[in-house]
């Protein structure tokens, strides 16, 4: 009996005693080939929006509000300048400030200012500057392309 006693303390002491883990490392299965591998962990890291998809939420944000005035017939209100920083705003990769980009970024800014000077036509000029970003984004960055395009009246 008294070597059951021992055999069973022996047990519980190594088999509950503190195990290193290095937590740099963890074996991950990569369910695609079955292989387990060993991968660093990264810390986690919050990401950052550029100044250009920080610009552009801004675009959208307006751009949603105004599409409401329509509805509500309300005032349009004025111009947004931080809007002219679409020429010189970082963006995330900095090889799409071509060529293309600044020609598209110069017709989405022409329809969006006619939108607050010509009122009268404010309702086309408002879909030319919401095409004009979805011409761009088909060419750049097709991510937000179905988000511009609730923007779009009916």
């Amino acid at each position: 009996m008294r070597v059951f006693f021992i055999l069973l303390a022996s047990f519980i002491f190594f088999g509950c005693s503190e195990k290193k883990v290095d937590t740099q490392t963890a074996k991950v299965k990569d369910s695609a080939n079955c292989k387990t591998t060993i991968a660093k962990k990264s810390k986690f890291q919050m990401y950052e929006m550029s100044e250009m998809a920080a610009l552009m939420e801004q675009m959208y944000v307006e751009n949603t509000r105004i599409k409401a005035t329509f509805t509500s017939g309300g005032e349009i209100g004025t111009y947004p300048v931080v809007f002219d920083k679409i020429y010189s705003a970082k963006m995330t990769d900095s090889t799409d400030n071509d060529a293309f980009f600044q020609a598209k970024a110069k017709e989405f800014l022409k329809h969006q200012k006619l939108i607050y000077s010509d009122t009268k036509n404010a309702r086309t000029h408002y879909q030319a500057a919401i095409n004009a970003c979805i011409s761009c984004h088909e060419k750049k960055c097709g991510g937000p392309i179905a988000r511009i395009k609730t923007l779009k009246l009916e």
